[in-house]
């Protein structure tokens, strides 16, 4: 499944509002750390991950959360799981 940083974006801003229905899109700031302006606990963000993983079908390494801090940076992040999935399969 090939999908561009903006088919990703509403997906990603989806399965956070399932961890943290009250976020308002309109507020976030997509360069700053997501988790300190949703103050999301770590068993939230996990719930966040997964979410997104059930959503996009992309494993996400446990080695890699620290490269998911930003809005932007989930996004980029995804885009390039998805662009570089061999045909077929999502896992990267």
């Amino acid at each position: 499944m090939k999908m561009d940083e903006r088919q990703i974006r509403p997906v990603v801003l989806a399965a956070l509002k399932l961890v943290a229905p009250e976020v308002e899109e309109e507020t976030l700031d997509s360069r700053k750390p997501l988790r300190s302006q949703v103050d999301l606990d770590s068993m939230d963000w996990l719930n966040f991950l997964v979410a997104i993983h059930e959503r996009l079908r992309v494993e996400i390494p446990e080695s890699d959360y620290a490269k998911l801090t930003t809005l932007d940076g989930i996004v980029a992040y995804l885009a390039a799981k998805l662009s570089s999935a061999p045909s077929g399969t999502e896992r990267g």
